[in-house]
């Protein structure tokens, strides 16, 4: 999987749970956190879905719980405001010693606020955005009104929020008044994206309105349409994650791809010992790939095996010469699969009457055809998908001139 699992200290010493979400090819050209919503965890479908989205845009997404939510160290009195926006920075600064300072903070709901005051805190962030994120922080005492008065008599007092209970204390209410986000907004001068839901029944659209409002330009407002808080539906948070990526690239430094040289070649595979256990980088004039090997044996399965490529040669060209065959014979062929499996055999096994009995190489191919094709027709089918060039290659004789050069 294109992820890796982090534990980062924050600044009271918890251990914070957090995720690194990378790209394919697992090299970002740039790095962004992302703070969920109020009470939420990071494994939300919404935050891994925008998080991944952004992968396919050169990002790697940060993602982690806050203190004392999801997997994170800590008690949830210690998770107000103040110390979430403690935690992004307390990430943010992990990023920057173990990777690259990140450039962009995305946040969902609280979170969103949370990032707009990390960001007015740290120099290296070039874009913010927020998602159905309140225009002032008090917004979700609403959540918690109930236990207010009773934290006052007792100190600390247990209540239910969205059908969860959690212990809050007097410095967890109180925190919530101190920040002044919209003065916070206004000074902010980082290009903003506000995401947010016309309909959302948590956090309404007018806080959205607030939040233009107080902020200066550079700043964008891209609607979510039917979407709910959550951004429960992945079509939804699948969107925002995408909108999000098209919309910052104008704000961060277009990196130069590091194309590999064919030197004259038609491919070339190039495997750094240093830094990659078996991820292999193949280019050929036009097109990038990435090939590894599974865990099972070694490799981080970042992509397909080299016998998968094999097979999907194989597969590939015994779909195009089919393509080819039926359009020539006008026959009614709309669609073609093309199943291959690679595997070990041996002789005996495939009934196979040879002098030395001997473990041989098997690649067994099934076709299905979609179409009004009668018999006949799927037969000389098959016997066409024997004869596309791959296959023909793999039964032929070949031969593989090796040279070292320099």
């Amino acid at each position: 999987m294109n992820r890796k699992r982090l534990t980062i200290p924050n600044i009271k010493g918890h251990e914070l749970q957090a995720y690194l979400e990378l790209p394919v090819d697992q090299k970002p050209q740039y790095y962004a956190i992302f703070a969920h919503c109020f009470t939420c965890t990071s494994n939300l479908s919404a935050v891994k879905h925008i998080s991944r989205a952004l992968t396919a845009h050169g990002f790697g997404v940060l993602r982690f719980d806050f203190t004392g939510l999801g997997r994170s160290e800590g008690a949830f009195a210690e998770s107000h405001f103040s110390a979430n926006v403690d935690d992004l920075i307390a990430v943010n600064d992990y990023i920057t010693k173990h990777y690259e300072a990140p450039g962009l903070l995305v946040g969902h709901s609280l979170g969103g606020a949370a990032v707009i005051v990390a960001a007015s805190r740290l120099d290296n962030i070039k874009a913010v955005v927020t998602i159905g994120a309140p225009s002032r922080v008090s917004h979700v005492t609403h959540l918690f009104s109930h236990g207010i008065d009773e934290v006052k008599q007792k100190g600390e007092v247990k209540v239910d929020i969205g059908g969860r209970p959690f212990k809050i204390n007097e410095e967890f209410i109180s925190d919530f008044g101190k920040i002044d986000l919209p003065e916070i907004t206004k000074n902010l001068r980082k290009p903003l994206l506000i995401m947010h839901a016309p309909f959302d029944k948590t956090v309404g659209i007018n806080n959205a309105q607030e939040l233009y409002h107080n902020a200066h330009h550079p700043k964008s407002f891209v609607s979510l349409d039917t979407a709910d808080h959550l951004l429960s539906k992945s079509k939804d948070s699948t969107y925002a994650g995408h909108m999000i990526g098209a919309w910052v690239d104008r704000y961060f430094e277009a990196h130069d791809n590091a194309v590999l040289d064919v030197d004259g070649e038609q491919l070339v595979a190039y495997l750094n010992f240093m830094e990659d256990n078996f991820t292999t980088s193949i280019q050929t004039k036009k097109h990038t790939f990435i090939a590894d090997e599974p865990e099972s044996v070694g490799g981080d399965d970042f992509g397909p095996s080299p016998y998968d490529f094999l097979s999907a040669g194989l597969a590939a060209c015994t779909a195009m010469t089919l393509k080819m065959y039926a359009q020539r014979k006008k026959w009614d062929l709309q669609e073609v699969y093309v199943y291959i499996t690679y595997s070990k055999k041996h002789s005996d096994d495939l009934m196979l009457d040879l002098d030395e009995p001997k473990r041989m190489d098997h690649l067994k191919k099934r076709l299905k055809f979609i179409g009004d094709l009668n018999d006949t027709q799927k037969v000389k089918l098959k016997e066409i998908a024997s004869k596309c060039p791959v296959h023909r290659t793999l039964l032929s004789e070949t031969i593989i001139e090796t040279k070292v050069i320099d």
